[in-house]
């Protein structure tokens, strides 16, 4: 779950609507080749896909000790850890290429965690799967995927910039993203000129303290939904 602040209020966005905002920015891209890139429909579900291991964990919700919603980076790392097989697995059986991108996925944005002896066994797991489904996938398969998930990395990284209003100025795969009010800027220009509209869905209930994940989840059921709506555009 995204919990963003705003004023006295948390909006919630789950991580499977984060991720079909993500699919839809990069649907966009219009550079580095991906309009007639061999596996842009590869890229397009792995990238839409990518954190479907979020909703068992979405639907609970998670809350800490001292009744405080937790987000998808404050979550335990139990939570993270189990997530990720899922995910994977979810895609293997019918999309092996896409379900190894987001295998990479998983091990490059926990890759801090790869000198823990508590993450020992998920890395274990992650690579097995993500060499498995690239063998699976043809022999070109462990040749293409870093460059391939590169565009599924900037997409998440796009969304969540939105989603979670991060402010501060992002330098990511040499280029900078800004997020001013509603307006996301990606510079240089992914978009050849176009304007991409950018809308998620959240829920939005008061900062408040709650007696477990099910009373969370209660209140999130009856909370109101609004949309976030913005715009995506590039800068030459």
């Amino acid at each position: 779950m995204i919990i963003r602040p705003d004023g006295d209020s948390l909006l919630f966005i789950t991580q499977p609507d984060h991720a079909r905002l993500a699919a839809i920015l990069i649907a966009e891209w219009q550079d580095d080749g991906l309009p007639a890139h061999p596996r842009r429909e590869s890229i397009l579900l792995a990238t839409r896909e990518h954190d479907n291991g979020w909703r068992e964990e979405d639907t609970e919700t998670h809350v800490d000790a001292s009744g405080r919603p937790l987000d998808f980076i404050e979550v335990a790392a139990a939570v993270k850890q189990r997530i990720w097989p899922r995910a994977v697995s979810r895609l293997a059986s019918d999309h092996p290429y896409e379900a190894a991108l987001v295998a990479q996925h998983a091990v490059t944005v926990n890759g801090d965690h790869r000198v823990n002896p508590d993450w020992s066994s998920f890395f274990e797991t992650l690579d097995a799967q993500r060499a498995a489904l690239l063998m699976r996938s043809g022999p070109a398969a462990a040749a293409t995927i870093d460059a391939d998930y590169a565009f599924v990395n900037i997409a998440d990284r796009l969304s969540l910039i939105f989603c979670n209003g991060w402010r501060d100025p992002f330098e990511h795969r040499g280029r900078r993203l800004v997020l001013t009010e509603t307006m996301l800027r990606i510079t240089p220009d992914p978009f050849d000129g176009a304007h991409v509209p950018l809308r998620a869905l959240a829920r939005r209930l008061p900062v408040h303290v709650y007696a477990s994940n099910a009373d969370l989840r209660a209140a999130l059921d009856e909370a109101p939904i609004e949309m976030l709506e913005g715009e995506a555009l590039g800068d030459r």
